[in-house]
């Protein structure tokens, strides 16, 4: 019971904790947003080197008659994201 007091009471502390840090500065956000691209693109290369290395061990025992594997499609260069907020609003001149 003490174990469960315990546990309830320090997922109460960090929820609170977690709530009080302030928001990402745009340089974290970018920073963030280029990992996340970065691992997006890294699971499309892993995917067709997969498909490569499937292909040719079903090349490997392909019977004869069957047709030939599917192909497989190389991802294009990685590009990195375009920042949200490029440059700042400019005030109406009059």
């Amino acid at each position: 019971m003490k174990k469960l007091i315990a546990f309830t009471l320090c997922s109460f502390v960090s929820a609170a904790a977690f709530a009080t840090l302030p928001p990402l500065t745009p340089e974290a956000q970018e920073a963030t947003a280029l990992a996340k691209a970065k691992a997006a693109y890294g699971d499309r290369v892993g995917a067709f080197q997969l498909c490569q290395s499937q292909n040719r061990v079903a090349d490997r025992f392909k019977v004869a008659g069957t047709p030939a594997p599917a192909a497989c499609t190389a991802p294009p260069p990685f590009v990195p994201p375009v920042a949200a907020a490029a440059a700042p609003a400019t005030p109406a001149a009059k």
